[in-house]
């Protein structure tokens, strides 16, 4: 009967550690996408909340500084020259250690200019997402992207 109930009491641990872990990966996953999202709508609202004070952006070989110039000085200019904004195929992986997750993002991005050219890449991102006590932030983010043959 002991036996009985420390294997129990185990696996009740391990059914409660899986769900904490898909409610975290969840709320990662809500990030993410909100980010994604305001991207999509052409926007750069609300973003900055999306990230920590001292979170680092790193796009396509250069150092961009933190969320605030990233927003000012590249994409929130970069927006403002697009009719729209749409990713595609796209996918993430989660990986949590503690108050840290790190994601990959692989996705198809297809930009309608307002000249109405086309621009359509394969895209990935990796990022580390800090959980705060206003919950998961991304704390880093690197992206690159190749044009489609």
């Amino acid at each position: 009967m002991k036996k009985l109930l420390i294997i129990i009491g185990l696996l009740t641990a391990i059914v409660f550690k899986s769900s904490a872990q898909n409610t975290e990966e969840l709320a990662i996953k809500k990030v993410l996408n909100i980010y994604k999202a305001a991207v999509e709508n052409l926007t750069t609202n609300g973003i900055v909340n999306l990230f920590t004070k001292d979170s680092e952006i790193i796009e396509s070989g250069k150092v961009e500084g933190n969320i605030a110039a990233y927003l000012d000085h590249h994409l929130g200019p970069e927006l403002k020259e697009f009719k729209s904004f749409k990713f595609s195929n796209y996918t993430v992986k989660v990986q949590i250690d503690n108050n840290y997750a790190f994601t990959t993002e692989d996705y198809i991005y297809t930009i309608i200019l307002k000249d109405a050219k086309e621009i359509k890449q394969k895209g990935v991102a990796t990022s580390i997402l800090q959980k705060t006590s206003e919950g998961w932030k991304i704390k880093s983010t690197h992206s690159s992207a190749r044009r489609i043959k």
